[in-house]
């Protein structure tokens, strides 16, 4: 049995395939009655637009782009599992990138050669860039960007407020009564905005509680990832004095740590309490479990995908409308790591 066809539908609801086109497609408006007869025949016929066909019409591609710096980081793939079934449902298929960071392939994607690429609209998180090149990106292209940075163009960002994050899990390892607390995962580098942020709300934290930080346990990382974090856990420990509790930028940093800390027989939260950031399900299965701060993940992907295909949806009207930033919310989940047995 063939399929229905646009002609089919305006036959069975006795209007023209132009009116059937306007009620699928939204282009003008028609009466509540019309709509409803074509509803009615597009469901009796269950006719199926032809969504390849009607974005050529368009001049789109009907497909968007992510791009993140490591798809082997959970956090990211946690966060396609929101993104993709959100653009399926505007009709739009996702192509999935990973930078590792470079800043050419990056920069590459967001300027006006971009448009070589098939894909209608970007949300990106980026590694290799730091803020101020973002405003190089081409005012076209419909993009969101994701992480801890400003919108500064036309571009929105969608991201979590990490300086006031990152100062609730500090004031959580201090309300433990821990005094000697280490950070792992700085980066006072230009493009180490995220893990900037995360310091600043680290030493606020201090501030609050008229405790001074000890320089010596901020230690930076070239990733957020359990190397890393193991290996600064590692040198933390090969102190005199070592730390009592460690906020980590990331909880692959923790697990990282969580896993330097045991080979050494130190335990955790007893002599050294941990707490991560980003709540990936790894952590909620470790032993101990891990204390986070917990992004909503759920609502920074919905507001990412309806932020672009808005954009999307004004075509090259999104050149000259201002950036929207845009902040998810946040909680602090304490589990084993900080809590010890009473967490269960």
């Amino acid at each position: 049995m063939r399929e229905a066809t646009l002609r089919d539908v305006a036959r069975l609801a006795g209007v023209s395939p132009r009116t059937v086109s306007n009620v699928v497609n939204g282009y003008a408006p028609v009466t509540e009655a019309t709509r409803a007869k074509v509803e009615k025949a597009i469901a009796e016929l269950d006719y199926r637009p032809n969504v390849v066909a009607r974005n050529l019409a368009r001049g789109r591609s009907g497909q968007i782009a992510v791009v993140v710096p490591y798809l082997d980081t959970p956090y990211f793939s946690e966060l396609l599992q929101g993104i993709i079934p959100r653009a399926r449902a505007g009709g739009y298929n996702v192509l999935v990138d990973q930078t590792d960071g470079d800043p050419e392939h990056e920069r590459e994607l967001i300027r006006r050669r971009a448009r070589g690429f098939a894909f209608d609209g970007l949300i990106f998180s980026p590694l290799g860039l730091a803020q101020r090149d973002l405003a190089d990106a081409d005012p076209t292209l419909p993009l969101v960007v994701l992480g801890e940075r400003s919108a500064a163009g036309s571009f929105d960002h969608v991201g979590i407020d990490d300086v006031a994050a990152s100062r609730e899990a500090t004031a959580h390892l201090i309300s433990l009564g821990r005094r000697r607390i280490a950070a792992i995962g700085d980066q006072p580098y230009p493009t180490g905005e995220a893990a900037q942020l995360r310091t600043t709300g680290f030493r606020q934290a201090h501030l609050d509680a008229a405790l001074e930080v000890d320089e010596a346990l901020v230690i930076g990382t070239p990733r957020f990832n359990r190397a890393d974090g193991a290996g600064a856990m590692r040198r933390l420990l090969n102190r005199s004095d070592p730390p009592d509790a460690v906020f980590c930028y990331s909880d692959l940093v923790a697990l990282g740590a969580l896993h330097a800390a045991l080979e050494r027989g130190v335990r955790v939260p007893e002599d050294v309490a941990l707490i991560g950031y980003d709540d990936i399900e790894e952590g909620r299965y470790s032993n101990p479990t891990i204390s986070t701060v917990s992004p909503d993940k759920e609502a920074i992907a919905a507001t990412a995908v309806e932020r672009l295909l808005m954009r999307i949806g004004l075509g090259r009207g999104t050149e000259g409308v201002a950036g929207v930033e845009v902040r998810a919310a946040h909680r602090l989940v304490a589990r084993e790591s900080t809590l010890g047995r009473a967490a269960r």
